[in-house]
């Protein structure tokens, strides 16, 4: 069998041994994989070799991407997918990460690279990664040779050989695999002493990976000390990390991108803003001047995703609060579950246009009186004690305290003050020909 087929596991081996002899013992099986083994050894074919590489100080960078899906981190309780750029100096180990909220794309490569380059303070000869395969699916031949080209420019910007390993061959980007289970492994035992895997918003898990990846750098700051005049100086700035494209603000209040509906303030409706498209988030410019940042969303295959703020909307829905009930985006409106739970509770309790009105007008509270976070938690007892929130004793609560405003007194100036201006010294008066 194993002249036949020589990738044959030996417990497949086995199976088939007991099939043919049933009254062979089980207990064989470890002699039978030792004998297998040693017959490998003589007889078997020749094996891939793998050549250990020594590395010149400032030649080689590699990056890649590493799924981190598997630890459990959590924003604000809510489930983080995401992966991590990861980029290491072959000669020093040098390392930099950089949470990445997407798929491995040209832009989460270039803006994780350029991080990367500008953190260490120069750039290697060489970068080598096989990050790109995974952009180029789902791409026609003209929109791979397109990528194929930033790429090239990237590297050629910060006057870098981009180089590539064989597609599958995983030990010739090896200077970073095996620095990626490092990392996974650092980062899991830095939850494990933190005692938990949930922060309060995207940046401080971010700050979190940076401490992980400073640490790691200490252990090597000789030899990354000791690497960085062979690198090459930094261009006199950065470039292109994003896509931009242009897109029009419809009578719906936002504009779609990519099977992605984001909402903008209505005074835009009918304008055409130019996107700038990263990884994390869009910068909306009408013409030179940045309008605003937003999160970036995600369809899911086959499906529209909604990036809302409810902020944008709630004057209009004011006007026709029964809007509400049968909104394309509802549940993104809502800016925290208290929200959505209680109009849920509305629609079951009261009629459907008082639950519309009261809803609206628990939103427009949260955002005229900044409570948002407040109102959550007073939303939650309530829903907890199975009573429906009081509107009248809410606006109540967070009406401006009176003694809390400040007292301002306006002192007029005499108007005979003025006269002053009107003296015949101080030149041509009012009326006089120039």
């Amino acid at each position: 069998m194993l002249t036949a087929a020589p990738e044959l596991r030996a417990v497949a081996i086995f199976d088939e041994m007991q099939r043919r002899h049933p009254d062979l013992s089980t207990g064989a099986r470890r002699t039978l994989e030792r004998r297998i083994r040693a017959w490998r050894a003589i007889h078997g074919a020749d094996q891939e070799v793998i050549f250990r590489q020594l590395h010149e100080p400032g030649r080689m960078g590699l990056s890649d991407f590493t799924d981190m899906s598997d630890l459990g981190v959590t924003i604000a309780g809510i489930r983080l997918d995401h992966r991590l750029y990861h980029f290491r100096l072959a000669y020093s180990g040098f390392e930099h990460a950089h949470v990445i909220l997407g798929g491995e794309s040209y832009v989460a490569l270039a803006e994780g690279l350029q991080n990367a380059l500008w953190a260490l303070g120069g750039a290697p000869l060489e970068h080598r990664s096989d990050s790109l395969s995974a952009a180029f699916r789902n791409l026609d031949h003209d929109a791979r040779e397109d990528l194929t080209r930033r790429y090239d420019a990237l590297c050629a910007h910060y006057g870098m050989q981009p180089t590539r390993n064989n597609r599958g061959v995983a030990h010739e980007n090896g200077g970073i695999e095996s620095a990626h289970g490092h990392l996974r492994k650092a980062a899991r035992d830095a939850l494990l002493m933190r005692g938990s895997a949930d922060f309060d918003d995207l940046a401080s898990y971010r700050r979190f990976i940076d401490e992980i990846v400073s640490r790691k750098n200490a252990h090597h700051a000789k030899r990354i000390a000791a690497e960085r005049p062979a690198l090459q100086l930094l261009p006199g700035q950065r470039t292109c990390d994003h896509e931009e494209t242009i897109v029009t603000v419809t009578s719906s209040g936002g504009f779609t991108l990519r099977k992605v509906f984001y909402t903008v303030p209505s005074r835009l409706i009918g304008h055409r803003l130019r996107v700038r498209l990263y990884d994390d988030r869009l910068d909306l410019f009408i013409g030179g001047t940045l309008l605003m940042t937003l999160a970036r969303g995600r369809a899911a295959a086959g499906k529209h995703a909604h990036v809302v703020d409810y902020r944008h909307v709630i004057h209009a829905l004011r006007h026709k609060p029964m809007a509400l009930l049968n909104l394309v985006y509802r549940n993104q409106l809502f800016p925290r579950d208290a929200y959505r739970l209680t109009f849920d509770r509305l629609l079951e309790k009261i009629p459907e246009k008082s639950a519309c009105r009261l809803m609206v007008d628990l939103l427009a509270l949260a955002h005229e009186r900044g409570c948002e976070a407040e109102l959550a938690r007073l939303l939650t007892a309530d829903l907890a004690a199975a009573q429906l929130p009081d509107i009248t004793a809410l606006r109540a609560r967070f009406a401006p305290d009176p003694a809390a405003l400040p007292e301002i007194v306006v002192q007029l100036t005499p108007l005979v003050a003025y006269e002053a201006l009107l003296s015949a010294d101080t030149g041509p008066q009012w009326g006089d020909a120039a």
